[in-house]
């Protein structure tokens, strides 16, 4: 139970993180006081075939450098490694391997792969800035989700980079949400709402339509982990109150802590 003097004491916050992603955040939520709600509107799956993956895991001499740009790309491209007998320090070999941020590169590094670098900004186009000298002429393999843009391989290429990108995973939306949590949800009985993938978001709209979680926005802090995250929600429209600069767990709930220490009176709306 929470006591008074916790910093998230008797706010009630929603995770929309898939299930396997989101126990880091949740147990940082609970010891500052809050009431986590779990509501995960992603989940990931393996490709629809591995083929092309395969095609690159076993050509990995070709390869400068790999970036690691979530992770789950470095689970399942570990995954399948060990599908196809591989042992996973053969990932690091002579080349370069990079991370988008020290979350990802511990997930690495706990298999044995070597991590050289990881971003100091934590999105994909600024580890693309941040390595631009050491990328050009490289053969760049970016295993990624299936919803990735094309900002990030382009980033690459402009910097001297050829990219070989294949999709280590999908992001999908679930088959179904709790409707408890999805109508506590609409009708602003909660504090806040947490994002940590524009994925996550544009789910939840398959529920809830954009222009009633704009409306709510009003009502309830969103909250988004990194700026890519942020950025995606205020193109839809969406009022960001609490916005994460680092994509990270700690620097997420530190900054939930941090809104509600500079709006104590905010409360719900509904």
């Amino acid at each position: 139970m929470a006591s008074a003097n916790q910093p998230l004491a008797g706010r009630r916050v929603v995770v929309t993180r898939a299930l396997e992603q989101a126990g880091e955040l949740a147990a940082a939520l609970e010891r500052l006081g809050a009431e986590v709600l779990l509501m995960p509107t992603v989940e990931f799956t393996p490709p629809a075939e591995w083929q092309l993956v395969d095609a690159e895991l076993r050509k990995l001499d070709r390869f400068g450098a790999i970036l690691f740009v979530s992770k789950n790309a470095v689970r399942y491209i570990l995954a399948r490694c060990r599908d196809l007998g591989m042992k996973c320090e053969m990932l690091s070999g002579p080349r370069l391997v990079a991370a988008v941020g020290p979350g990802t590169a511990e997930t690495a590094t706990r298999a044995g792969i070597r991590v050289d670098y990881v971003a100091k900004h934590h999105t994909g186009e600024a580890l693309a800035r941040e390595l631009a000298g050491e990328l050009r002429g490289r053969h760049v393999l970016l295993p990624r989700s299936d919803r990735g843009d094309d900002r990030l391989p382009a980033a690459l290429r402009a910097a001297g980079a050829e990219v070989s990108e294949v999709v280590a995973y999908r992001t999908t939306p679930p088959t179904a949400l709790d409707p408890r949590m999805l109508e506590s949800v609409r009708g602003g009985t909660v504090d806040a709402i947490i994002f940590a993938s524009p994925s996550a978001f544009h789910n939840l709209c398959g529920w809830i339509p954009d222009s009633e979680l704009a409306e709510l926005s009003r009502r309830v802090q969103f909250a988004a982990i990194g700026p890519t995250t942020a950025g995606a929600l205020r193109k839809a429209g969406v009022q960001v109150e609490i916005a994460a600069p680092e994509a990270t767990a700690a620097a997420l709930a530190e900054a939930i802590v941090s809104y509600y220490e500079r709006h104590p009176a905010a409360v719900r709306r509904a």
